[in-house]
């Protein structure tokens, strides 16, 4: 009778993956659902200066601080990346991130264009995507559809989404979402290709080899 092989585990540095987006762009919902079907995801609980929605709570979705706090952290070097957008300063803590993928568990950062380009320079485990929206037309009945904003505020980010849209090139990836299931299988399977790149496994090279030793 054969022996049962016991499953090989060989650990490995967790994947930092970047998405990115224009406001309306979809990416908190493809964000959810990869959330929702690969367990060993974190997510990155940024900083910021905004108000919380009435659906979100501190420390959970973000953590709300005054202004004078977050200047505080900044100067302290407290952040991996952090910028101002709409008038509202948003950033995400350095150790936490490192701690998390040094055990092997994967991150996913959902931010804009400054703090990307900040992230792809601090964490050198990164991959990055670019989510597009189909069109300007399908980006304005999205942020209409949410209700929380008025015209003027829908405008202006319009008026960023194109500035956004030309930062594109500095992405590993670039993803349509137009259809969301289409999209959303695109996204999982650059996830689930970076999870297999050699240079994030040497681990398992030197654990089949040793098989040859044992």
């Amino acid at each position: 009778m054969l022996k049962k092989e016991k499953p090989m585990k060989v650990d490995s540095p967790g994947v930092a993956l970047i998405i990115c987006s224009p406001s309306g762009g979809g990416k908190s919902t493809l964000i959810s659902k990869l959330i929702r079907d690969f367990p060993n995801f974190s997510f990155s609980v940024s900083y910021t200066t905004r108000h919380a929605r009435p659906e979100e709570q501190h420390g959970r979705d973000y953590c709300f601080v005054e202004p004078s706090e977050f200047e505080r952290l900044v100067q302290n070097g407290f952040f991996a990346e952090w910028a101002t957008v709409h008038g509202k300063s948003y950033g995400t803590p350095l150790q936490p991130v490192l701690d998390t993928l040094a055990s092997g568990r994967d991150m996913i950062f959902d931010i804009d264009v400054q703090g990307a380009a900040q992230l792809q320079s601090s964490i050198k485990s990164q991959v990055s995507i670019f989510l597009f929206p189909p069109s300007r037309q399908i980006l304005e009945q999205r942020l209409s559809k949410r209700g929380s904003e008025d015209p003027q505020k829908r405008k202006a980010r319009l008026q960023a989404a194109y500035a956004e849209i030309e930062a594109a090139p500095m992405f590993t990836y670039w993803v349509l979402n137009q259809d969301l299931h289409t999209a959303y299988e695109r996204l999982k399977s650059i996830y689930l290709a970076e999870k297999c790149r050699s240079k994030r496994n040497q681990a398992l090279l030197h654990a089949v080899l040793a098989t040859w030793k044992a």
